[in-house]
């Protein structure tokens, strides 16, 4: 049952990292932009403490622009700016800049739709009292959202693990390269229900660690 997969442990231990890469990489653009565009689209809405009408719809016009984009076409659309940042277009570095891009606008619609969860009336007291905005946005909004931001962050974690398997397609590499090259080109189904294991495993689990997680931040529950 094995003797296909025990040869393959290196490149399976490589993959995974390869994958790690992909997705740490996509996650920090995700948290370092996608969170300060989220905060501000929902600062910028209607009714919302800095509104801006004209610069909230050109950021949702940015936003829904490259998420309506399939990520198979956005790893092509965006090769020559991979290959001006990193200056090759093949390997984990170079698909972490497709998956960076489309992180960033998918994380910060979610941190947006967090911070829809704070009730008004608290966001409304801290006016109320003279709070500074950049206090309101850092004491009030993002704490009062931790819970539901950090569950946005498992949610896009997950989701861009999937999506480091499409990179796999266009020579990213990671766990779904090494299940397409042995498990479909080769016909090794234990390859592939292997890789496929696996990837629920570690999905598993980091839907575990966050849910755990964003119930201790959740003050509703202390």
């Amino acid at each position: 049952m094995f003797d296909n997969i025990l040869p393959l442990l290196p490149e399976i231990y490589e993959s995974v990292g390869q994958t790690a890469l992909m997705v740490s990489f996509s996650l920090v653009a995700a948290i370092v932009l996608g969170t300060p565009l989220g905060v501000y689209v929902f600062l910028t809405e209607q009714g919302s403490i800095q509104q801006n009408t004209t610069v909230n719809r050109l950021l949702n016009m940015v936003i829904n622009l490259i998420r309506s984009f399939p990520f198979i076409i956005l790893l092509v659309v965006l090769i020559p700016v991979t290959r001006m940042i990193v200056g090759e277009t093949v390997g984990p570095l170079a698909a972490s800049v497709p998956l960076s891009i489309a992180a960033i606008p998918y994380f910060a619609r979610l941190v947006e739709q967090a911070l829809k969860e704070v009730p008004k009336g608290t966001i409304e007291a801290a006016i109320a009292i003279g709070t500074p905005k950049h206090l309101i946005i850092k004491d009030v909004l993002l704490n009062e959202a931790r819970s539901g931001i950090l569950l946005a962050l498992t949610v896009t974690t997950i989701s861009f693990i999937s999506y480091s398997a499409m990179a796999g397609i266009v020579g990213g590499g990671g766990i779904g390269d090494l299940a397409i090259r042995y498990g479909y080109y080769r016909f090794q189904t234990d390859v592939m229900l292997f890789m496929v294991v696996l990837l629920v495993v570690i999905v598993q689990v980091i839907q575990f660690v966050g849910n755990q997680t964003a119930k201790k931040l959740d003050k509703r529950n202390v």
